[in-house]
């Protein structure tokens, strides 16, 4: 059984074994995922297929089954928090390597159940592990436990939870107040809590210019009797320096000086964390890399600078994939791309892609067709900067009008910061559409889009917190009917979590559009503003919200939306999603909010590592005669 921990810890013993503790606790996470792949089977939403019987025992030596029961008396988050972290019972499924196996996985489980108590500030708890009944301390190394299923039970006495008591900054941090990092007295003690707050100390002084700083002494003492933790941290800040030089490691298509051109981290330039953090982001935003890290010498160099290292493992060149949606008023859609990630060494993009929806939806004859070829490199004008250009060809029948086109484009794209990004380009297409108003008409559009956008979210794929809003203008001339205009949108979207674990969480989005400077037959019916279907207003068809002639959809000059989605993830894989939207479409450049359509439904989330899979079902709440009774709509990611 493991004993209690001493009543007084000093010097580093305290923090060290916690960071031990952990660290051993990743080491056996990585050892046990580093096992061999199992290629003859695959696994998806939880269910296994084309697996061979004992295909588990296959590639293990004296297969040992066992089960597992875990023991946290009146602590059932407690229980769920040990469950989480032990491996014993992540991996109850597979078999263990005979006796020794089981006794060794054990043994080092331990160290992460113990490493678990202490990010619930439970010093004092006792974690025992039985194996057939008998503790794992008090079992020989050669015992043996028989053909199994062997049973396994965890046994946790909690302790009491400690809390913070004195806490002291000293050294170059002594002018710093632990509450601005957290660590309050009567405050949360857990291990994570104390390291990251460490962590987070010597980032403010590194903030300052200062690459070295760093902790020189820490003690942390835990009193049983009170049930606090007492600790003091002692910093040096160390010497202000800017960026030395940065040398990369690990590439092996790519270029080595442009990706550390890349990195922008130019030399001589005051040292800042947050040059770091953005240029480990820019490089992984290129595409290239699986992985990038991005540090700091440990001391400076002649010239009184920090070099920065870079080391980074590069993907496959070349990917490809198929995708697919479904609507009950848009139908089925397909989709494929083949794209290539390092044309030239540069991170030079390229990506070919087609689809065709509507099946199901639209005759056979009226289906939708897309082609694209797009380009993309980065670094034209800056480390910050990316050359864009695409041609693409779309020949799609929507209710609202019939359309071929073929359209050429070049532009710019700048990131101002971490949140904000610009972008400008030219465009020309050719389009030849068949609406309410015209048959066979021929547009040739030339325009500049340009684009602001400000992102703050904590996570793309599914955001917990935070706001996105892009301005979007347009100005447009076409040179067959000598006709200009311009289009303006605006959207934004906001999320926050009502919780700290960010289960539920309110996410809204609003959008306004106007056209200006010509009428709405002067306009080509793709350019003009449409309503409904699933990424917009949904319980509504595709483009059925808006102005109608001949009971045909004419889209409009303007458009305004909204949705608010209350997100709640039920566990860490299903959520479910009430929804509500609206909007409305308008002749004028300026919504009328004359008729303005609702629609509410609810949604189901599965969690994968791609983002959540999306399934939707919504109903009108006002609808007209040519609306649906109701839509269902599925696809990858939120929906907004």
């Amino acid at each position: 059984m493991m004993k209690r921990q001493p009543q007084r810890w000093r010097g580093e013993t305290a923090t060290v074994r916690i960071a031990r503790v952990a660290l051993s606790g990743l080491l056996c996470t990585t050892a046990l995922v580093a096992l061999p792949p199992r290629a003859a089977a695959f696994q998806i939403f939880g269910y296994k297929f084309f697996e061979k019987e004992n295909e588990e025992d296959a590639d293990i030596a004296d297969p040992l089954h066992y089960t597992v029961t875990v023991e946290v008396p009146g602590n059932d988050d407690l229980k769920k928090k040990i469950s989480d972290a032990s491996s014993l019972v992540a991996d109850e499924d597979r078999p263990v390597s005979g006796s020794l196996g089981l006794l060794t996985k054990a043994r080092g489980d331990r160290e992460r159940l113990v490493a678990a108590l202490y990010e619930a500030a439970r010093y004092d708890g006792v974690v025992d592990i039985l194996i057939a009944g008998k503790s794992i301390d008090t079992l020989p190394p050669d015992a043996e436990f028989g053909a199994g299923p062997v049973p396994v039970t965890i046994s946790v006495e909690a302790g009491q939870a400690f809390v913070l008591g004195d806490v002291q900054l000293k050294g170059d941090a002594a002018g710093l107040s632990p509450a601005e990092f957290g660590l309050t007295p009567g405050g949360d003690a857990g291990s994570t809590k104390i390291l990251k707050a460490e962590s987070d100390v010597v980032r403010r002084l590194k903030a300052e210019g200062r690459p070295l700083a760093k902790v020189t002494g820490r003690e942390v003492i835990a009193d049983h009797r009170t049930g606090t933790v007492d600790v003091s941290l002692a910093v040096a800040a160390g010497p202000v320096a800017g960026f030395g030089p940065t040398t990369v490691d690990g590439t092996e298509t790519m270029d080595n000086d442009f990706t550390a051109y890349m990195a922008g981290l130019e030399p001589g330039k005051p040292y800042s964390p947050e040059d770091l953090d953005e240029a480990r982001d820019r490089l992984t935003g290129l595409g290239v890399f699986n992985s990038v890290a991005v540090a700091e010498a440990d001391a400076l160099d002649a010239n009184g600078r920090i070099p920065i290292n870079v080391t980074v493992t590069e993907r496959k060149l070349r990917y490809y994939g198929v995708g697919a949606t479904y609507s009950n008023t848009e139908g089925i859609g397909l989709e494929g791309y083949w794209g290539h990630r390092n044309l030239f060494g540069h991170a030079e993009k390229l990506r070919i892609e087609g689809s065709i929806s509507g099946i199901g939806s639209n005759e056979f004859t009226a289906l939708n067709y897309n082609a694209g070829i797009m380009f993309e490199k980065p670094g034209v004008i800056g480390p910050a900067s990316k050359f864009f250009a695409s041609l693409k060809s779309v020949f799609e029948h929507p209710d609202a009008y019939d359309r071929f086109s073929v359209e050429g484009s070049v532009g710019l794209a700048y990131q101002l910061s971490k949140t904000q990004s610009v972008s400008a380009e030219l465009d020309v297409e050719f389009s030849r559409i068949t609406d309410v108003f015209v048959t066979d008409h021929d547009y040739l559009i030339v325009s500049t889009p340009l684009q602001y956008a400000f992102d703050n979210r904590d996570n793309k794929l599914n955001p917990t917190k935070g706001f996105r809003a892009v301005g979007y203008v347009e100005p447009a001339y076409d040179l067959l009917n000598s006709v200009a205009f311009v289009k303006l949108k605006g959207e934004g979207s906001a999320y926050q979590a009502l919780d700290s674990q960010g289960r539920i969480v309110i996410a809204g989005r609003a959008v306004l559009g106007s056209i200006v400077g010509a009428s709405v037959e002067e306009v080509p019916a793709d350019r003009r503003f449409y309503a409904g279907g699933g990424g917009s207003v949904r319980g509504y068809a595709y483009q059925g919200i808006g102005p109608r002639k001949d009971d045909e959809p004419t889209g409009g000059l303007s458009l305004a939306e909204g949705s608010v989605e209350v997100r709640y993830a039920v566990n860490d894989t299903f959520g479910i999603v009430p929804f509500v939207d609206a909007g409305t479409v308008s002749l004028e450049s300026f919504p009328d909010f004359a008729d303005v359509k609702v629609g509410a439904g609810i949604g189901i989330r599965y969690m994968t590592p791609f983002g959540p899979l999306r399934v939707d079902a919504a109903v009108p709440l006002n609808p007209d005669s040519h609306d649906p009774s109701f839509g269902i709509y599925a696809g990858i990611g939120q929906s907004f």
